[in-house]
């Protein structure tokens, strides 16, 4: 690591993006690095003979100007929060950290970060598409973190804040920021909203070691999602994915006992759970780069264009976590990707 420069040393900047908000606070932030101006993202991002790894080692930013669509159908790999109107988007593409099994890596062949500062645009688009939705009964659900951490970008360019200002504003509008970060003290002076909901995705400190290296440990994120529990902001906990092993249903069984012994189950909105799962297309694009992770050396099934376990194995242990979870939860609060 000591041959790569540090993240953002370069910052390259579409000339229609240069006197946004967003561009100015990230430009400031990061004086010493260089600038480039170009004429389009993709001129940068979507080259071809990158190294999606090699250039996680030393990120470059990006900061453009995106283009319509704004929004998008949620994916059926998420849980559905039990609405038909939940979209996400994607104001970052690209993620600080990088997961061993997180699918960017093979959705993606640059490992640089493109951050779009038009995000007025993205918030005309979601308040048009609610004017489209019939929301009496069901609020709009929009994650703005599918393809990202913005979490973990705020102490950089403070979109999370920003989306929550946003949001405030918004009746039937209901926001996810899912993370693995510890930066809640960020946002902690705001003053909590029903609308905003913050998601932790929480794993076992074995797994965060082998699988999340990049990520903060365990006890940071547990830190975190207890902080926004106690100051009344609604949060979901996220224990996905599920990464099965010798073993591991006691290192799971004392997981659960230590995130519940530090957090009130009574205070979460919910929980989620599932196993390891991608696209087959994104699968076969990091496969075919010989990873080192082991997570891409085991037997998977593939149905309907997704790679994971096989159903029997995977619905057994689902069961088990649930019943696990049970102990403090009721089901109704135990959301399960199957």
């Amino acid at each position: 690591m000591k041959y790569f420069q540090p993240n953002f040393s370069h910052i390259y900047v579409e000339r229609g993006a240069l006197d946004y908000p967003l561009s100015q606070i990230a430009l400031k932030k990061f004086s010493k690095s260089k600038v480039i101006e170009v004429d389009h993202y993709k001129d940068i991002f979507n080259r071809t003979g990158q190294d999606f790894q090699v250039q996680k080692k030393s990120m470059k930013l990006i900061l453009a100007k995106k283009t319509e669509p704004f929004l998008y159908p949620a994916s059926e790999m998420v849980q559905e929060f039990g609405t038909p109107n939940v979209y996400y988007n994607t104001p970052i593409l690209n993620c600080l950290y990088n997961c061993d099994y997180c699918f960017l890596q093979g959705m993606y062949s640059s490992g640089n970060m493109v951050v779009f500062v038009n995000e007025s645009d993205f918030m005309d688009a979601i308040k048009i598409k609610m004017a489209s939705l019939n929301l009496t009964l069901d609020p709009m659900v929009v994650s703005i973190s599918y393809n990202t951490d913005i979490m973990a970008m705020e102490n950089i360019i403070p979109m999370a804040s920003r989306w929550i200002d946003f949001v405030k504003t918004q009746k039937k509008l209901l926001i996810e920021i899912r993370t693995k970060s510890a930066l809640f003290s960020l946002i902690k002076k705001m003053i909590p909203h029903e609308n905003v909901l913050l998601s932790w995705t929480l794993s076992p400190e074995k797994i965060a070691e082998e699988f999340e290296s990049t990520a903060p440990p365990f006890n940071s994120r547990l830190k975190s999602a207890k902080e926004a529990v106690e100051a009344g902001w609604a949060v979901r906990l996220c224990f996905d994915p599920i990464i099965l092993f010798d073993g591991w249903f006691e290192i799971y069984s004392q997981f659960l006992h230590e995130v519940f012994r530090e957090i009130n189950p009574s205070k979460v909105r919910d929980v989620t759970l599932g196993v390891f799962r991608m696209n087959k297309d994104f699968y076969k694009r990091i496969k075919k780069r010989e990873p080192t992770s082991t997570l891409f050396y085991d037997n998977y099934e593939i149905k309907d264009g997704v790679v994971s376990i096989g159903k029997k194995e995977r619905t057994e242990s689902l069961e088990k976590l649930e019943e696990l979870l049970s102990e403090y939860l009721p089901k109704s609060k135990i959301l399960i990707w199957k």
